[in-house]
This record gives C-alpha cells, sequence and structure tokens, in this order.
C-alpha cells in the first residue's frame, strides 16, 4: 500500500499513479508487502532534509528513509518507510533527459523503494545490482 502526500504540490492525475504504480510494482518485483510514505516536497524542504540528513546543502531528487533503520526500527505494523521527492527537480531532470514527469517520478519512487528494502549504491557492485533492478523494474511498468 502506498500513501501519497503533497501538500502545496499541484500533482496531476498521471503523476500520482505512476508513482503510486511504481512502488506497488517494486514491492512485488521483490516478493514484499507494505505499507510506504512517500512524501512530495519542494526544493527547499528536499534541500534542508539534504543538508540535515546527508550532510550535503544543495537539492537532491530522492531521499529514502527505512523504517527498520535506526533507534525506534521497527516494521512488525508493515510500514516499510518513508520516501521524499522533489517535484521541481524531478521536472526538471525529465525536461533535461527528454521524456515526462511522471516516468522520471516513477523512477525517483522505485529509486527510492529499492533503498526501502535495503539496496544501495555505495559500491560499484551495490550499484550494479541497484541499477539493474530499477531497469527490470521500469521494463514491467
Amino acid at each position: 500500500m502506498t500513501e501519497l502526500y503533497h501538500p502545496g504540490i499541484h500533482l496531476p492525475p498521471e503523476q500520482r499513479g505512476a508513482i503510486q504504480s511504481a512502488v506497488q510494482t517494486t514491492l512485488a518485483h521483490e516478493q514484499t508487502t507494505g505499507t510506504v510514505a512517500i512524501h512530495i516536497i519542494g526544493k527547499a524542504r528536499m534541500r534542508q532534509l539534504n543538508r540535515d540528513y546527508r550532510n550535503t546543502d544543495r537539492v537532491t531528487d530522492v531521499l529514502s528513509f527505512p523504517a527498520r533503520e535506526g533507534a525506534f526500527a521497527n516494521t512488525a505494523d508493515g510500514f516499510l518507510g518513508d520516501i521524499l521527492i522533489c517535484h521541481a527537480r524531478a521536472a526538471a531532470q525529465a525536461a533535461e533527459l527528454g521524456h515526462s514527469t511522471a516516468r522520471e517520478l516513477a523512477f525517483l519512487a522505485i529509486h527510492g523503494a529499492l533503498h526501502l528494502l535495503g539496496y544501495d549504491h555505495m559500491t560499484e557492485g551495490d550499484e550494479a545490482v541497484m541499477l539493474q533492478k530499477q531497469r527490470d523494474i521500469m521494463a514491467t511498468r
């Protein structure tokens, strides 16, 4: 299940659907279930969160906060975590890459969901695995 929040940000139906479908497809691909909260936020908030949690003072496209990490780790209730996507950054990247904002939001949602499931890209090997999973999931949509 996905819970989508986008206060103050206009999110057309095709973008909402692309995000929710992307997360559900990722969970199915990884043969797991759970609830994911997806927050679509603005550039200022994303920059602040990136600075506070990653010590990087710039806007990024997506951040993930897995529920199973940290002092209060608990997934017994099925909650997998939060994905935060910067809508403005996604729209700019979509324009740069020549595809729709809905497609970019879906890609970022997949990326974020994979992080919630424990995948990362800190090493070349891990990055190769994660990139292949992203490609495989995007191809099934």
